[in-house]
């Protein structure tokens, strides 16, 4: 089995895993008969879930998106070495914004599980920038804000890790994989929030929620 095949089958694995409807299920076990992509904001992922169903269930929607991303990490190791794991981690992000037949999220909280199986040393770093970016008073929108701040940093980090052959404690070899991993998954949440906010414009204009309610 060549090593190219082998990355097939862990982007395939791994855009499988992101397919798994997280918010859905947890909103059927919260009862009550809600619908994320109806109610609320309409976006089905953690803050949503949080602002319809209270924040325990937001809090678990949201650990369920990561272990998405890190189990896909995991997996597509198992199946094909580092490069493996960045592959199917990187799947899992696309297969939770794009997934089939049905309106996707926005890849945040995977791509924070794509961080933890593959660069588990970025993670505090990408942390505090998002963090300390919501922070900043003139973003109209400061998780969408953050969260383009921390995948810059997140791209950036991860072609030095592959460049300089930085220890990957827990990361396995950072190779060339490690930064378009990051770049890719980067590039599919800015699209999908880019989708959101021109959904969110429109919404608005009909008394809908706003920006960053829907972020």
């Amino acid at each position: 089995m060549t090593h190219l095949f082998r990355l097939s089958i862990a982007s395939f694995v791994g855009y499988l895993l992101g397919n798994l409807p997280s918010a859905g299920i947890v909103t059927r076990l919260a009862g009550d008969g809600h619908d994320l992509t109806v109610e609320g904001t309409g976006n089905p992922g953690a803050m949503n879930a949080a602002l319809v169903l209270g924040n325990r269930w937001g809090a678990v929607v949201s650990a369920a998106d990561i272990a998405k991303g890190a189990a896909a990490a995991a997996l597509g190791r198992r199946i094909a070495g580092s490069d493996g794991a960045n592959a199917a981690a990187t799947a899992a992000v696309i297969g939770h914004c794009h997934p089939i037949g049905r309106r996707g999220g926005k890849g945040v909280a995977t791509s924070i599980g794509q961080v933890i199986g593959t660069v588990p040393a970025y993670l505090p770093l990408d942390a505090a920038v998002a963090f300390g970016t919501t922070k900043l008073p003139w973003f109209r929108s400061r998780t969408r804000a953050g969260t383009h701040a921390g995948s810059v940093v997140w791209v950036a980090a991860t072609t030095l890790w592959w460049r300089r052959r930085w220890p990957n404690p827990g990361g396995g070899e950072p190779t060339w994989l490690l930064p378009t991993g990051a770049a890719v998954s980067s590039a599919v949440i800015a699209r999908r929030f880019a989708a959101e906010a021109a959904r969110v414009e429109a919404s608005t204009e009909t008394g809908g929620p706003d920006e960053e309610a829907a972020a």
